[in-house]
């Protein structure tokens, strides 16, 4: 089977996911146009050379809606041959868009293809499409859909995180996305975003709050126990948990994943078209695939599809350098960082959601770009990185430096 092989990815500064963010004037399309066109004119790409674009959308409404992948590529400039096409796949969906088109390549389907993802969650709320799983009480009742908030928090309560520990983490998280930043670990993957004037509008991601300690975070408010209590999702938990006698609610804004704006894109094909566009591969795409896990308390599958994927690639953990796990809560990562046996020293070691935010349709292809520039930086060879997803999902995918 051909190789499918990552030549290169550039991701926007990730912006505050509210009116007040610096990326809230800029729409949807204009930074997945702008993310597109940065990612040819540094490469040189002859983009006539690249089949389709794959683009994460999870609110694909509004401004987010028309198929944006195709739209984004003829307003960037790209050849009209190019396709496009955008899915959803909750939050794993940069991720999805990765894995889709690194099995058409592999496939031989396609010599090239740009993996994408974009959310604009000041200008397109999370839940703008709304959908069964929000509005329907049968759908409700025959799927356990319950707000992912109150999974992390039975996520904590079950393996026994206390508000200290998930705060202890995401101070941690905080901390290692500011030395990231300062270290210029990221500055060779940023898109700075313009307005329609070229104006710069935002260089660095603005969710990120430095110097956050967990005495500053313990002084937040969980931010789920009163849905849990007022609307009856507790109980409903707890029907489905019956071992469990009460749900302890630890999550806050602030050890939670942060609402943001943001884009990116990722460069992938085989060795034909690396011999036809005269760029380097800089890491092959081992393996890939997905799972689908509990749905209620629906955070628990990262564990369970890294096992999925490392078996498909006859590997094991110790194989593994380095792991991205996108930071939804803290306590997600927490488990899968006690259930795989993983030292958090090879866990999100440029700092992740928590800290710098979770723009949904773009966060999967992004930690993978971040992942990527890690082992060179580093010069390590092997990463997985991993995503739990609503509904009760996740996706991972192993990359190995050429």
């Amino acid at each position: 089977m051909t190789r499918a092989l990552i030549f290169d990815h550039l991701r926007t500064p990730r912006g505050k996911g509210r009116p007040d963010g610096a990326l809230h004037p800029v729409t949807p399309i204009s930074l997945a146009t702008q993310t597109l066109a940065g990612l040819r004119d540094r490469n040189g790409l002859d983009t006539g050379l690249v089949d389709d674009v794959i683009m994460g959308v999870v609110s694909p409404v509004g401004e987010q809606g028309c198929n944006m992948a195709r739209v984004a590529a003829i307003q960037a400039g790209y050849a009209e041959t190019v396709a496009g096409v955008q899915l959803n796949r909750f939050c794993a969906s940069g991720l999805e868009a990765i894995n889709v088109a690194s099995a058409r390549v592999k496939a031989g389907e396609a010599d090239a293809m740009v993996a994408a993802g974009v959310e604009s969650m000041s200008r397109v709320p999370i839940f703008s499409d709304g959908g069964a799983c929000y509005s329907d009480p049968r759908t409700n009742w025959d799927t356990w859909y319950i707000p992912q908030g109150i999974g992390a928090d039975l996520i904590a309560t079950m393996d026994g995180y206390g508000r200290d520990d998930v705060d202890a983490y995401a101070a941690e998280s905080q901390r290692r996305a500011a030395m990231a930043w300062d270290g210029g670990w990221f500055d060779r993957s940023i898109l700075p975003v313009t307005d329609r004037l070229g104006r710069v509008l935002l260089t660095r991601d603005e969710h990120m709050r430095p110097g956050t300690g967990p005495a500053d975070l313990a002084r937040l408010k969980p931010a789920f126990a009163g849905m849990g209590e007022r609307d009856g999702l507790d109980a409903v938990m707890l029907q489905r948990y019956p071992q469990v006698e009460c749900i302890d609610h630890v999550h806050t804004g602030g050890n939670s994943s942060g609402i943001v704006d943001g884009a990116v894109a990722m460069l992938i094909g085989n060795d034909a078209f690396a011999a036809q566009s005269g760029l380097a591969p800089r890491a092959r795409i081992v393996a890939a695939g997905s799972i689908g896990s509990e749905p209620a308390i629906m955070l628990t599958g990262p564990a369970a599809v890294t096992r999925k994927v490392l078996g498909r690639a006859g590997m094991t953990v110790d194989d593994i350098d380095l792991f991205e796990v996108n930071e939804a809560f803290a306590s997600v990562v927490l488990r899968f960082m006690a259930e795989m046996d993983v030292s958090h020293d090879r866990v999100n070691v440029a700092g992740g959601a928590i800290a710098m935010g979770h723009p949904l349709g773009a966060t999967g292809a992004m930690i993978a770009g971040t992942v990527l520039d890690e082992l060179e930086r580093r010069d390590l060879n092997t990463a997985l990185i991993t995503l739990c997803a609503a509904a009760g999902m996740a996706i991972a995918m192993i990359i190995e430096r050429v």
